[in-house]
């Protein structure tokens, strides 16, 4: 369908349309706003040119095929013959979660690769897939949180109509769709925004520079980029649920805040649609505010991340007790993760220096909080993007998997966890050479004091990010699977979430009761009919149980050798090693 280009310049004095060598005056409209002239019909290149300067992508271009700093070109996203006319939608709330990378997913590294992938995924019991940023970022190959063209998709995989065919295949096999979005902050290369507009402001700053510009007196056309952003991708692309990025780094302090308007903005399409549709944040803020209705002077987040239940995990499975694990590895820190939520709920955290965080009333749904037992961040953050498998054993990981997927939170699986990946998840970029080079400097100086060195057993030497073999050894191994070591471990999350779906108790999102023992040998976490019980040192454990006058629990799942007492007094448990108790 032929449409007009409109483009946001309240400071110009005049904007021209870009067709190829041709420019044509654009008309000035109300509030700052340009319009063309004449409709462009699909798949026609163009760009703007502000007061005679060189030729810039549309700030809102639907697609970028020749990459963030060529020409826009127009999309008609309503001529995809969507099939999921039948979709009733899902929201995030107590999903089986999957953080995948689009580009390290399959060899290909294609959105029409990766759904050819999804019956592994169906198979494996996911509900949503959540997408690592798609928006079209500098280069071929990034974790894509330095995406510059938010309204685009990445070229590298498939455009904006791979993102279509996606979603619609994903909802035909019944699997939800979640997509990453960066508002918090821009890359810095073909970032154009500031040439247009009032996009950033001094006022602020964040660890990327100038922050977004929320706030100020000009900033209700950079509130509305933001909120019709989210918009398109739930209307336009039928996506379930999005996930946003750093929101403590929206700087915010109109009357109201950037979230809670998007909230109710979504809310409203939410009723026009009739299918559900979530927000997921990721806060460092420990403060259950963000997954506050809006009614309620919250921020009317639907979820929000929790990083304290991955920090007491690893730091207990692994040992490791560097940088922000240094709060965490206790056998009881583990038990408040899983019982309160936060760690840091106003309590002092030596890594930042500052008491952190606030309570989370009892009664809040724990089904409002993701919680994983890796990411991309815990992973690719790491010296040499190594995963928990690098270190833990099969039972450790089936301990760490059995805690996220049976407790009380939404969980998340990061891309190969199910089977004990051992393919590392490294950082990658693909910028011109200059910036790589400041990049290559930057992620080495970032490391230098983190003790790699020690936990690793040796000298550290970070690889490159702009080696195209740091991004090839990112890739997934996908005959991993079916060797023995691994498919037992797929086999078992396979189980784990199968009782999940079956269990109505382990759908709840009540806050669980968590027996410890006091050597911190074990813990047993109360879900309803069923116990969890988790043998987490090396030589086993004898877990006392309550008697039952309707006689003896039911072993439904276990990893590790396993025996009840005759009398279902106690359970002796191989450790590290799980098992899932049918009470009678």
């Amino acid at each position: 369908m032929n449409a007009f280009v409109t483009v946001w310049a309240p400071a110009a004095s005049r904007v021209e349309l870009v067709l190829g060598d041709a420019r044509e005056p654009m008309t000035a409209a109300e509030r700052g706003w340009w319009r063309s002239a004449r409709e462009l019909a699909p798949g026609t290149d163009y760009a703007f040119a502000v007061d005679g300067g060189e030729p810039r992508p549309d700030p809102r271009s639907p697609w970028q095929p020749a990459g963030v700093h060529g020409p826009s070109r127009t999309f008609d996203a309503a001529a995809h013959p969507w099939s999921d006319g039948a979709w009733a939608g899902r929201s995030s709330l107590g999903a089986v979660i999957y953080e995948l990378h689009v580009g390290t997913f399959t060899p290909e590294g294609t959105l029409d690769a990766a759904a050819e992938r999804l019956d592994h995924l169906v198979d494996l019991g996911v509900d949503m897939i959540e997408l690592m940023p798609v928006a079209a970022f500098p280069g071929r190959a990034g974790w894509g949180y330095d995406g510059v063209a938010l309204y685009a998709v990445h070229e590298a995989y498939g455009g904006p109509a791979a993102l279509q065919r996606f979603v619609d295949a994903a909802h035909a096999r019944g699997v939800a769709v979640c997509l990453d979005v960066v508002y918090n902050h821009l890359g810095p290369a073909g970032n154009y925004l500031a040439e247009f507009g009032p996009y950033f402001t001094e006022r602020h700053h964040t660890p990327w520079g100038a922050a977004v510009n929320l706030d100020g007196d000009d900033a209700g056309e950079v509130r509305a980029f933001i909120i019709d952003n989210a918009l398109r991708w739930l209307r336009d692309f039928h996506i379930d649920a999005l996930r946003l990025d750093a929101v403590h780094a929206l700087l915010d302090d109109a009357p109201r805040h950037l979230l809670a308007e998007l909230s109710d903005a979504v809310a409203e399409l939410e009723r026009e649609v009739g299918r559900p549709l979530s927000l997921i944040a990721e806060s460092d803020l420990n403060d259950a505010r963000m997954v506050t209705p809006t009614d309620d002077g919250g921020l009317g987040m639907t979820a929000q991340w929790d990083d304290d239940v991955h920090h007491a995990l690893h730091a207990l499975l692994t040992g490791e007790r560097h940088g922000y694990y240094a709060d965490f590895g206790a056998p009881e820190t583990l038990v408040k993760a899983l019982r309160d939520v936060f760690v840091h709920d106003g309590t002092y955290s030596s890594f930042r220096g500052k008491d952190w965080g606030a309570p989370v009333p009892p009664e809040t749904d724990r089904r409002r909080f993701v919680v994983f037992a890796q990411d991309h961040d815990q992973v690719g953050n790491r010296a040499l993007g190594d995963r928990p498998s690098r270190v833990l054993s099969p039972g450790q990981l089936a301990v760490s998997a059995t805690l996220v997927l049976l407790g009380p939170y939404t969980p998340m699986l990061f891309m190969g966890e199910e089977w004990g990946a051992t393919t590392p998840f490294l950082y990658f970029t693909d910028h011109d050479p200059e910036l790589g080079e400041l990049v290559k400097q930057g992620r080495t100086e970032e490391f230098g004091g983190h003790g790699w060195a020690d936990l690793y057993g040796g000298p550290v030497e970070v690889p490159d990010p702009q080696s195209p073999e740091t991004f090839a050894r990112s890739r997934l191994d996908w005959e991993e699977p079916a060797r023995p070591e691994h498919a037992r471990l797929l086999e078992f999350y396979r189980a784990l979430i199968r009782l999940r779906h079956t269990e109505p108790d382990l759908a709840s999102g009540e806050r669980p009761a968590v027996d410890l023992a006091g050597d911190g040998t074990w813990l047993v976490m109360h879900r309803g009919a069923l116990d969890v019980v988790v043998a987490l040192a090396d030589g086993g454990a004898i877990v006392p149980l309550p008697t039952a006058d309707a006689g003896s629990p039911e072993i439904a799942l276990a990893w590790g050798e396993t025996g009840l007492a005759h009398d279902g007094t106690s359970l002796s448990l191989q450790g590290p090693g799980v098992a899932v108790l049918r009470n009678a």
